[in-house]
């Protein structure tokens, strides 16, 4: 028996349908955005820009194979010019050339040392590798971290030594101050007791100077890329200065790779035509439901008479199958028959 469809379930199932898309497309976005992985040497800054310098970091190929196109496997120099030496660096990674004998750094970071440079026939390391670009307005940086000590902190830490020896008294006059106004606060307690307790304050920190381990400064280096647009320059890196410790070194590198662009299709997320194509599933389904509902609620129309334009697509259906009719008649076998 033919029941018919009541206006309230049409609605319903509009709205059911609708409902399933949007529950259908937001756990994509949610898993997206809370297991999205960083990749090594790519940015996005806060407006949309997109940098990718993977193409600028050297590799190192094996002996025998062919190197990728357009790949370096060579580091990069700069050359220190006033500062008496230069320097040898790569991008996002380790440099290639083999590095031993760092100073300062343990054996097993000698392989991850990403900036360096040779003094005296030692090999003073800028840093360990990283991947982390940062973009910072319109500048795009990259620092890494970890290299060998820094001399001047050294130096500044025997000077104090020298002054604290030369002036024993200078050193717990502070101590002696708060130790004062403590005993101040006990009148009970002897000449003895206050001697004594002056006494052992001083010893313990002493004590606490001597055991407590020097914090180590190391060397880093700043890198700023600067965007190049023009083909045939290749990537250069080029020294810019120093600070007076000789701790922290600033570095430029100009590349086609460091101007801004669009950030390609990730995948997992909706692209362009994924999103073109829900519009127009949203639209035939918004006409088609609600076609039905109007001609049933208002035409009172029963049967394929419900649909839409129902005139329309009929006659198109009926123009397909005379023209499918008149193709068949004209075929060879046809005619046989």
């Amino acid at each position: 028996m033919y029941r018919p469809t009541s206006p309230r379930g049409l609605l319903l199932f509009a709205l059911a349908a609708l409902l399933s898309l949007a529950l259908a497309d937001n756990p994509t976005k949610t898993t997206t955005s809370t297991t999205s992985v960083v990749t090594p040497c790519v940015a996005t800054s806060t407006n949309g820009a997109f940098f990718d310098l993977r193409p600028d970091q050297a590799i190192v190929v094996a002996e025998g194979e062919k190197p990728p196109k357009g790949v370096p496997t060579e580091d990069y120099t700069a050359r220190g010019w006033d500062y008496g030496t230069n320097f040898t660096l790569n991008i996002c990674g380790a440099v290639v050339g083999e590095v031993t004998d760092v100073v300062g750094v343990e054996e097993k970071y000698w392989r991850n040392v990403s900036a360096y440079y040779t003094k005296d026939g030692k090999i003073y390391s800028l840093g360990l590798q990283s991947g982390d670009l940062i973009p910072r307005g319109r500048k795009l940086v990259l620092q890494y971290t970890g290299g060998s000590p820094c001399g001047a902190p050294e130096n500044k830490r025997r000077r104090k030594r020298q002054y604290l020896e030369d002036d024993p008294e200078g050193m717990h006059s502070r101590y002696d101050d708060e130790w004062r106004r403590y005993d101040e606060g006990n009148e009970n307690w002897s000449d003895e007791d206050r001697d004594r307790n002056n006494e052992g304050s001083r010893e313990n920190h002493e004590e606490d100077r001597e055991d407590k381990p020097p914090t180590t400064r190391r060397k880093s280096a700043l890198i700023s890329f600067l965007c190049d647009r023009d083909p045939d320059t290749p990537t250069a890196a080029s020294f810019v200065g120093t600070d007076p410790d000789e701790c922290a070194y600033f570095f430029e590198v100009r590349s086609k790779h460091a101007c801004a662009a669009a950030e390609p299709h990730k995948p997992g997320s909706v692209g362009p035509g994924g999103v073109f194509a829900i519009i127009f599933f949203i639209t035939v389904l918004v006409y088609v439901i609600g076609g039905v509902f109007y001609q049933r609620t208002v035409a009172h129309a029963r049967g394929w008479r419900q649909l839409p334009n129902y005139s329309l697509w009929a006659g198109i259906w009926s123009f397909v199958k005379v023209r499918r009719g008149d193709e068949q008649r004209k075929s060879p076998v046809y005619s046989a028959l």
